[in-house]
């Protein structure tokens, strides 16, 4: 599975993507100070939308920079807040009018804000609205930070939290989403702590291996969704690359390797992974291995046959795990009124555009 390509190309390089160090390198090589280069940082971290924005540098300086990097900023194109729980989901229009998903979620510890890191998905799970078109590019780690900053200032609450689980596979788009945890995780940007991160995939291998060398201290999410391979296979694409002992093996190694608990994501889907008999398997799956597992309802996709499962067939799987002594929620259902799963509404803006 190539990670390198599609990637978004751009003739100038996108300065946000860059660190402090490099910022000051490249200032230092166009001739100025190297305090210029802390100015331009925490302008780019309030989220301008111009150099111009930056009143503090030489006019000739601001003309350089936009003569050389491009300076993304997403233009919100849809905005719906739920009534029910205030969620809050924009349709994000990029530099290229690509489209991506962000959704802010309030809860009693602060505000957490899921991103996407890929416009589509290659990664073909039947139950996912996202992967429907497959994956058009990946996005830079500048991108990914915009989502995060824009979404903070268009809505006026603090970010506290962020989850790396909106449309695309984080760890297909490797470099990119490590650029972009170092990026966000500085303390002179936006200074969001690893421990307030969390990054879901479905299961490709050996990123997951590459991850757990590098130590962070962020919470990998783990979307299984059936304990045997057969049934895996049949709604993940992936598992026939990576079967399910190879993924758990590689979560072993995560956890050894950093001792971060992992959080497995399992979406309850009618008739087909959840059963009495696939609670007992997943209970021997995940023995001995510290593990959080979050059953989620499962949203519909109308290209989809899948149903969720009924409500008492997930609070009985909820029971057998916690008989065991394995810890397990149920995710609460959060802007059910505003299509809040990943990729609804961008294909739906696809289709109105299509059909114009």
């Amino acid at each position: 599975m190539d990670s390198s390509s599609p990637n978004c190309s751009n003739e100038m390089t996108e300065i946000k993507t860059l660190t402090l160090s490099e910022l000051k390198t490249a200032l230092t090589e166009l001739g100025q100070p190297g305090f210029r280069a802390k100015q331009v940082y925490t302008w780019l971290h309030r989220g301008v939308r111009s150099f111009e924005e930056m009143t503090d540098l030489p006019k000739s300086l601001r003309q350089t920079l936009a003569e050389y990097y491009l300076l993304t900023a997403p233009v919100p194109i849809r905005r719906q807040e739920s009534k029910l729980d205030g969620t809050i989901k924009y349709l994000w229009q990029l530099h290229d009018d690509n489209c991506v998903e962000t959704v802010l979620m309030r809860y009693h510890h602060g505000n957490t804000v899921c991103i996407s890191s890929e416009v589509g998905c290659a990664m073909g799970c039947a139950f996912c609205a996202s992967t429907i078109g497959g994956l058009v590019r990946r996005l830079s780690a500048g991108e990914m930070l915009d989502e995060v900053m824009f979404t903070e200032l268009d809505s006026g609450q603090p970010v506290s939290n962020i989850v790396l689980m909106g449309i695309g596979e984080p760890l297909d788009n490797y470099d990119n989403v490590c650029r972009f945890l170092e990026l966000v995780n500085s303390g002179e940007g936006m200074n969001i702590g690893m421990r307030h991160i969390s990054l879901s995939t479905c299961g490709i291998v050996p990123r997951i291996l590459e991850l757990a060398e590098s130590k962070l201290q962020l919470t990998l999410s783990v979307s299984l969704h059936a304990p045997d391979d057969e049934t895996r296979s049949k709604i993940m694409p992936v598992n026939r690359r990576w079967s399910v002992e190879e993924l758990l093996d590689a979560c072993r190694s995560y956890y050894d390797k950093t001792g971060r608990r992992i959080s497995f994501e399992y979406a309850m889907i009618r008739d087909v992974n959840d059963s009495p008999e696939a609670a007992r398997l997943l209970l021997r799956k995940l023995k001995g291995l510290p593990a959080h597992v979050n059953l989620i309802p499962l949203n519909h996709v109308e290209e989809s046959p899948l149903k969720p499962s009924d409500r008492a067939v997930v609070l009985r799987f909820q029971k057998l795990l916690e008989e065991q002594g394995v810890a397990c929620t149920v995710r609460r259902t959060l802007g059910s009124d505003i299509d809040a799963s990943c990729g609804q509404l961008r294909k739906k803006h696809a289709q109105q555009a299509s059909n114009q």
